[in-house]
């Protein structure tokens, strides 16, 4: 674990740090073809690498597959153990939901059921924004005609695609829920249960609300619209050790997703919009770095792509993905104008297991004092040969301070 008190003490001035994040990047090779990333076409990174050093990280531990939450804040230097964080909250913080202290916030992905009401399709048919938001919206209007329970209020909101954002709001409620998603096709959605000493009374309340979603979607007339709600990731309001006392850095988080946009401003950073909002393509999030350059010093991107297509399970769309982050590296390295350069990845997604995976994630660290090693492509074995070796994901902010020459030297 990282104690930034050590830290605090050290800090100076120093160059611009640029970290780019590509949300599951990791995977692994196999007996006969190697790994998305090994098998994309990468020049540009590989020659990043080649200029750099680099190594595997794991961002909680060995054989531990972990959420983006805690894959994000371990890559922002937090002990993900200590500071985990719901993918409700990050959910309703990204989004700009006015959440409470008490409140309840829980992620839900839209999904089908088949006949047997088992999940036939977690992301039902990863549903266009275009269909999504008016669909939460007149699902949210039903639910205000008719509260599932009363004294909760209920709030169902359209956060991207398939993704919905469910806030409960009442006296005495507890976050400490089970997820209800069960994470896999042909399984039945779960029932709400308490986790530990909870409260019970949290669960039936989240019971009722999801039956009322339910029949809320059943109201639909498109046969093809969605039959279910799957909730996980509750949690509750949380205050975090502030990003930028931790570092002396001027952080800036560029991100599409609302989630990594949650997690970003949880931890202090100012989450970059454009005239139009959000950043909705890679040109975008390029036209913010270029932008901020002059008034931060650390820049957190975040590619979602290739994550998207390991989910899928197609390993095609994500070696395409990383090709396409490839061809837009330099015109991000040139907006940025960073000193040094990180990349990595909040966690592996390989499509063969169509989800995440306990894999290291393979990582380069790049200018300032980083200094080079032997390794001139970027892939799962070719890292694990670096200098870097393998380490806590946590790891990285440290290093990239001092390649950066924010940290004073310690003792006599």
């Amino acid at each position: 674990m990282i104690d930034f008190d050590r830290y605090t003490p050290l800090l100076q001035d120093g160059g611009r740090i640029l970290l780019l994040v590509v949300d599951g990047l990791g995977g692994y090779p196999e007996a006969d073809r190697g790994s998305e990333l090994e098998d994309a076409h990468t020049p540009n990174l590989d020659a990043l690498a080649a200029r750099g050093i680099t190594g595997l990280t794991e961002p909680a531990g060995p054989g531990i597959t972990v959420g983006s939450g805690p894959g994000h804040l371990a890559l922002f230097g937090y002990d993900p153990w200590r500071y985990d964080l719901g993918r409700g909250v990050l959910a309703a913080v990204g989004t700009g939901f006015p959440l409470q202290p008490g409140d309840v916030a829980a992620r839900g992905n839209l999904a089908f059921l088949n006949d047997d009401s088992l999940v036939s399709d977690r992301r039902a048919g990863r549903i266009s924004d275009d269909r999504a938001a008016p669909l939460t919206e007149r699902v949210q209007q039903r639910l205000d005609a008719d509260p599932p329970v009363a004294g909760v209020e209920v709030f169902l909101r359209h956060v991207s695609e398939h993704r919905v954002l469910l806030v409960l709001r009442g006296e005495g409620l507890d976050a400490r829920l089970a997820d209800m998603d069960p994470q896999d096709t042909g399984l039945a959605p779960l029932q709400a249960r308490p986790l530990g000493s909870a409260d019970a009374r949290t669960a039936s309340v989240v019971d009722a609300v999801d039956a009322a979603v339910r029949a809320a979607l059943a109201e639909e007339s498109d046969e093809a619209s969605p039959d279910v709600a799957l909730f996980r990731g509750f949690d509750g309001l949380r205050e975090m050790p502030d990003f930028g006392e931790r570092t002396g850095l001027r952080a800036a988080a560029i991100a599409s997703y609302p989630m990594y946009r949650g997690v970003a401003q949880l931890v202090g950073m100012e989450v970059l919009h454009g005239p139009d909002g959000p950043p909705s393509s890679m040109a975008d999030q390029i036209a913010l770095a270029r932008a901020a350059r002059d008034t931060h010093d650390f820049l957190f991107v975040h590619y979602k792509y290739a994550d998207a297509a390991g989910h899928d399970g197609n390993r095609e769309a994500k070696v395409e993905a990383l090709e396409r982050l490839d061809v837009d590296l330099p015109a991000l390295l040139e907006a940025a104008d960073a000193d040094v350069v990180v990349v990595s990845g909040d966690h592996a997604s390989p499509a063969a297991v169509s989800g995440h995976s306990w894999h290291p994630v393979p990582t380069l660290l790049a200018g300032g004092s980083a200094g080079v090693d032997d390794v001139t492509t970027f892939g799962e074995r070719a890292c694990a040969g670096g200098l870097l070796g393998l380490r806590p994901t946590e790891h990285l902010l440290p290093l990239a301070l001092g390649a950066a020459g924010r940290l004073a030297k310690y003792g006599a």
